[in-house]
């Protein structure tokens, strides 16, 4: 389990540093930066399938993506991420080129400065395991003594987890790698009438849903053939006693909607923007494969008030199976989340993402070092 995130020089995240706890619920007020947690998380996600540079560049580029607030005299350009778990940690740096290459236009690409993977709650020097500095990618020798070169030629727009990550060799840097790949984000999702979700598709055997809910008939059908019985309660409490199935056609499936008092089930295509939205949330959070990071951007968005509760229950439980982090504008969400959730409120102060009532003392531990 994650117990620690922190963020520096990420949009209006200066630096910030969340403690994580089994279920996590991040709220605060419109601008006071929860979409820039969100997308710091996703970031991170990025750097376990050696997709940061782009995802950057996909944001505008490192510049734009920096922190631009005052109170700072520092001119160095860079953007730090990091993680601790149970097991390994890592942070990243990143930052301008000093040189692209002659004539390059590449020179506004962000690189790599560091990267480190560690053990315990900290990153520090006696807890290091992998360290990269520029081209340069060490490894703890085996006699615990001292570091081993992976390569003096490492890219700089290359993690060290896509290049040296197999389990055979690294498995510390092939277990932070697969954490960071399986983290999974739901930022909501289309159903307006051409959404994928409205469809029927090939089905196949699918335990997870995908982000954009292409799936979602075959996903319902592995739940429910998986014998979990969450999703058809969720369903049932949330409208009236219906019941949700699936209907195979050519080997095309769809979602149906049995509801007492209608004649015939509703199809995917038929379902109210609302309803096909609760489903799509619902079959998300039984999936029988979970992750071990479960992300969730305002689910609450286009539901009615009423289906907070049932929301709320299938979120509590997915956090016994796996880690789930929620961000949320809804107090009827976060009240019938209850006790089960650790709330973290964020706050901004001269343009800075602050943790509201966090104090030195209060915040985690966690110390970048230096490039």
């Amino acid at each position: 389990m994650l117990s620690t995130v922190a963020v520096h020089g990420y949009r209006s995240l200066r630096d910030i540093v969340l403690p994580l706890s089994r279920l996590t619920v991040l709220t605060g007020a419109n601008g006071t930066g929860k979409s820039s947690v969100y997308r710091a998380l996703r970031l991170l996600s990025d750097c376990g399938r050696g997709e940061i540079v782009a995802a950057l560049a996909r944001e505008g580029g490192l510049q734009s993506a920096l922190w631009a607030g005052t109170g700072t005299k520092k001119r160095t350009v860079e953007l730090k991420l990091g993680y601790a778990a149970d097991d390994f940690g890592y942070l990243v740096d990143l930052g301008l080129p000093q040189m692209a290459g002659i004539d390059s236009k590449f020179h506004r690409d962000p690189e790599i400065k560091r990267e480190v993977v560690f053990a315990g709650p900290v990153p520090r020097p006696n807890t290091t395991l992998v360290r990269r500095t520029g081209p340069l990618a060490q490894a703890c020798a085996d006699t615990g003594r001292g570091f081993d070169d992976l390569t003096r030629a490492l890219p700089t727009y290359h993690s060290v987890l896509a290049e040296f990550a197999h389990p055979g060799q690294s498995p510390e840097l092939a277990a932070v790698r697969d954490r960071l790949r399986g983290w999974r984000f739901y930022d909501g999702f289309r159903v307006d009438v051409g959404a994928p979700a409205r469809r029927a598709g090939v089905g196949t055997r699918s335990p997870v849903l995908a982000d954009d809910g292409h799936n979602l008939a075959a996903a319902v059908q592995t739940i429910l053939e998986a014998g979990f019985e969450d999703l058809p309660a969720a369903v049932a409490e949330a409208f009236d006693g219906a019941t949700v199935a699936t209907s195979v056609s050519d080997g095309y499936f769809d979602v149906e909607l049995h509801q007492p008092g209608v004649l015939r089930p509703l199809r995917s295509a038929e379902l109210s923007d609302g309803t096909l939205r609760f489903l799509l949330w619902a079959t998300a959070l039984c999936s029988p494969q979970p992750p071990s990071l479960m992300v969730l951007n305002e689910p609450e968005t286009s539901l009615h008030p009423d289906l907070a509760r049932p929301l709320a229950g299938l979120v509590r439980a997915a956090a016994e199976r796996t880690q789930v982090f929620v961000v949320t504008h809804s107090a009827r969400l976060l009240e019938f989340l209850g006790a089960d959730a650790a709330v973290l409120e964020l706050v901004k102060e001269s343009g800075q993402t602050l943790v509201a009532g966090q104090g030195l003392l209060d915040a985690p531990a966690w110390h970048w070092g230096s490039r």
